[in-house]
């Protein structure tokens, strides 16, 4: 039997391997795009969890402000970084200048 946050982090991915080259998003529209009443909380959770789904960019994944929250995730000081700026987004002290330049909106209802 799978548990309910299974499915729920594999809605997660989806919305997240939809996340263009070059654009960001944050937990909070991913949690909005998704119609749920689970939090951005949870959409963390999913993505601290996708570190050995290949397919899955939790790169893309910022908190809401840009800053990159989840990097300690990932392997190496500044991997999460390193995987941004080979987009073209420039970070500086760990958030995303003109995070709204970048930023990509989850449609709803997905």
């Amino acid at each position: 039997m799978t548990n309910s946050n299974d499915n729920f982090f594999e809605k997660v991915y989806a919305v997240a391997r939809q996340i263009p080259y070059g654009k960001v998003t944050s937990y909070g529209a991913i949690a909005k795009a998704l119609g749920t009443a689970r939090s951005a909380r949870m959409v963390g959770w999913a993505m601290n969890a996708a570190h050995n789904l290949e397919d899955v960019p939790a790169h893309r994944v910022v908190n809401r402000k840009g800053l990159l929250t989840g990097k300690h995730h990932f392997e190496g000081t500044n991997l999460m970084q390193q995987l941004l700026e080979s987009e073209g987004i420039i970070v500086v002290e760990n958030k995303i200048i003109d995070f709204e330049k970048h930023f990509w909106q989850p449609e709803m209802g997905l």
